[in-house]
């Protein structure tokens, strides 16, 4: 069978394309790592509540000018509701769900994640600017999804 010249061309160029795309997504996967969490923290979510550290959600200083917080989202709310912290502390947020899936966002920062039941998420920020901080949930939730937020205060 002979393949016209303009079509072995475009063939050629497809290839080529999803060669060049899977060199690019595993050289960031591996070397840079972009990859997804894997060996993600399971976490019983009927017991969040007698589970550690989430027993006793806040902030904690962890190191000089580094904190903790460690939270629990469940049905249109956060816990703790108030965050307090000073200007150019790294935070490291420890969270899970109680009920369902929920997300979190924090409008002019990189911080946007999901949340899940069962599962233990982790992400590091960093507030250099002083000010108020909104945090939204921006994975509907219920009929009071509008209602879930809560600030992060900088000072």
């Amino acid at each position: 069978m002979k393949i016209h010249r303009a079509e072995e061309i475009w063939l050629i160029i497809g290839v080529a394309i999803i060669v060049l795309s899977m060199v690019i997504t595993g050289y960031q996967a591996f070397a840079q790592g972009f990859a997804p969490p894997s060996g993600m923290e399971p976490i019983d979510p009927q017991k969040v509540d007698e589970t550690e550290p989430f027993d006793n959600p806040g902030v904690f200083e962890v190191g000089e000018n580094e904190y903790e917080v460690v939270m629990t989202l469940q049905a249109f709310s956060f816990t703790p509701n108030e965050i307090e912290i000073p200007a150019g502390a790294t935070v490291h947020f420890t969270m899970t769900s109680k009920d369902v899936i929920h997300g979190i966002q924090i409008p002019g920062t990189n911080m946007n994640a999901m949340v899940m039941p069962g599962h233990v998420q982790k992400i590091t920020e960093t507030f250099d600017e002083p000010g108020e901080y909104l945090v939204i949930c921006n994975e509907y939730c219920g009929t009071g999804h509008q209602l879930m937020s809560t600030t992060i205060t900088v000072k």
